[in-house]
Formats: C-alpha cells, sequence, structure tokens
C-alpha cells in the first residue's frame, strides 16, 4: 500500500530579509564550525560525515559539539536554516521512491540474531522498497545494511554480517566500529538506495555508514516527525524501548486521524515483545478500533511475516 501522506513539513520561504538573515547564520555558524553549509541542495553521504580518519576529528564529531556548546540566537538560527536545508533536500530524495521504515532499538550489537534478523528484514523490504531508519547504530544500522545490499546473494550477507561481527558496538571505539563497516561496504559497490535520519541531539550514537544517503538534522523533534512522514509505504517496528515506543504511538497519530487514503501500514514484530514485554499492542490495537487505520495495524512474529506484508 502506498499512503498519500504529506513527506515533508518544512516551508521554504525566499525574500531578501530571508537571505539577508541566511547570510548572517550562515557566517556565525562558518566562525564556529567548517563546513557546515545552511543552504546545502543534497542530503549528507557518509563520506561527508566521515571526513577524516579519526572520527573525533570527523564533520559529524565537530558538528555534534559545536551543537551541544551555548550559542546565540544567529548560531541557533544556522541550526533551523541547515535543517530546512536537509528538509528540501531529502523531499526530493524521496520524491517517486516507496519507502519503508524500519524502527528498532539501538541496543542491537552486531553478531546477535536481533542484528542479523533486522538485516535480512532490510535485505527482504529493500527487494522492492526502500529502507529508511533512525540512521544510528543496532537495529537502525543492520535495517541500512541489509537495504543497501537488497538483490544480493544471502551469502553475501552473511559475509558483510560477519565482517562487522569484529566489531559488536561503538563503544569503545567509534572508529574500530567504523573499520569494520568499510570492510563490509566493499561486498556491495553497486548499492541499493538507503535512507538515514539521524540526529545530533543523540550525538554520542555515531551515524551508520550503510544508509546511501543521510538526512542528519540538529532538531530531534523535527527529525522524528519527518522520518515517520516519509515512510509512507509503511513502518515495521523491532523490539525496542523508550525511543520505538515513541515511534509507535507517533505514528500510530497519524493514522489514527488519517483517511483511508492516507493510512500506512503498522507492524510490530515479536508478538510476547509486544504484548507482554512491553505491551504497546494491546494499546494500539484499541486506539486503532472503528478507524481506517483498524485493518492495517500487524502483529507478527518474525521479519518473513513482516516483509511479506510489503510483497
Amino acid at each position: 500500500m502506498r499512503s498519500t501522506r504529506s513527506r515533508t513539513v518544512v516551508v521554504e520561504a525566499r525574500t531578501d530579509t530571508d537571505r539577508q538573515w541566511q547570510s548572517g547564520a550562515a557566517e556565525a555558524a562558518a566562525a564556529h564550525l567548517a563546513g557546515l553549509d545552511v543552504t546545502r541542495d543534497a542530503l549528507y553521504s557518509p563520506a561527508e560525515l566521515y571526513d577524516r580518519d579519526v572520527y573525533a576529528d570527523t564533520f559529524d564529531a565537530r558538528a555534534n559539539v559545536w551543537a551541544r556548546a551555548a550559542c546565540g540566537p544567529a548560531e541557533a538560527l544556522a541550526e533551523v536554516l541547515h535543517d530546512q536545508a536537509v528538509d528540501t533536500a531529502l523531499a526530493t530524495w524521496v520524491r517517486d521512491r516507496p519507502l519503508v521504515g524500519v524502527m528498532g532499538g539501538h541496543a542491537a550489537d552486531r553478531g546477535t540474531v536481533a542484528y542479523a534478523d533486522a538485516a535480512r528484514l532490510g535485505a527482504l523490504l529493500g527487494d522492492r522498497h526502500v529502507v529508511a531508519t533512525g540512521g544510528g547504530p543496532g537495529a537502525m544500522e543492520a535495517a541500512n545494511l541489509g537495504g543497501r545490499m537488497a538483490g544480493l546473494s544471502a551469502a553475501a550477507l552473511e559475509e558483510a554480517l560477519g565482517l562487522v561481527a569484529a566489531v559488536p558496538s561503538f563503544r569503545p571505539s567509534i572508529d574500530a566500529w567504523v573499520g569494520a563497516a568499510r570492510a563490509a561496504l566493499a561486498l556491495s559497490p553497486d548499492p541499493r538506495p538507503s535512507l538515514g535520519v539521524p540526529t545530533w541531539h543523540y550525538g554520542h550514537e555515531p551515524p551508520n555508514l550503510f544508509a546511501t544517503a543521510i538526512a542528519k538534522y540538529f532538531r530531534n523533534a523535527l527529525r522524528e516527525a519527518i522520518l515517520l512522514q516519509v515512510c509512507d509505504a509503511g513502518i515495521v517496528f523491532l523490539p525496542g524501548a523508550g525511543g520505538t515506543v515513541q515511534e509507535i504511538f507517533q505514528d500510530a497519530c497519524e493514522n489514527y486521524y488519517a483517511t483511508d487514503a492516507a493510512v500506512a501500514p503498522m507492524v510490530l514484530v515479536g508478538r510476547t515483545y509486544w504484548t507482554r514485554t512491553l505491551p504497546a499492542w494491546p494499546l494500539l490495537q484499541a486506539l486503532a478500533q472503528g478507524r481506517a487505520m483498524e485493518g492495517h495495524v500487524h502483529l507478527v512474529d518474525t521479519v518473513d511475516e513482516a516483509a511479506a506484508l510489503f510483497s
């Protein structure tokens, strides 16, 4: 199912006054963070964020430091203008691409069953859709890895999973974590498109390298809303904690008030998890009763069942 959801929440306005404010904000940003472009017209690539060999020296790390520093109105405006530019670029990137979101916990380490399942889900979904995630580590990274390798053999995906498993987490060394990812990237030189939508609000979590396009925002509230909106073909929710539960009900709110044509499927994976560990399913099911979304919320046990709903 392809919904008619709005895919952007930022409206671009360009007047002479806008340009004057923009110029001042750009100068203020450049004085503190070299490379920050508040007028960029494309999404980030992993190479742009990881532009140095040592993570602490990269643009991504420096942007995180800058975002957490005390700043004045011009710097705050620079963040707003940057996020607007990213949103405009994202609206262009997603056009004519059916996106399925995969939401799940950042705590799924490489080498675990949860990580492998998320990667396999990404590969299954990526055959017909573009996989979109929050762009971070854990299940998000795994789904982006699977999405970029969609169409390749199961053996190739297993090889990639073996390579990244050598460094299970970005803790204690982001550099080692990135190095293992780079080794796996070589297995998909012609990747399927895959989207990551991370935020510097969670700057302690580095963006994964497997998304082919990265819409990175300073403001997390905007990022959360846009990530859910661009997934117009639906969202799969893997086991997760607070962030995943928030995404379930933020998405449910959109679907609750949506017309029949605008409802996007919601698929929760893990019956025991979502009915006992974190019982989000009973509330979601009760919320959906009698609404247009009722026939579009699903609870399944496996990623294979989840992927089959999008075939």
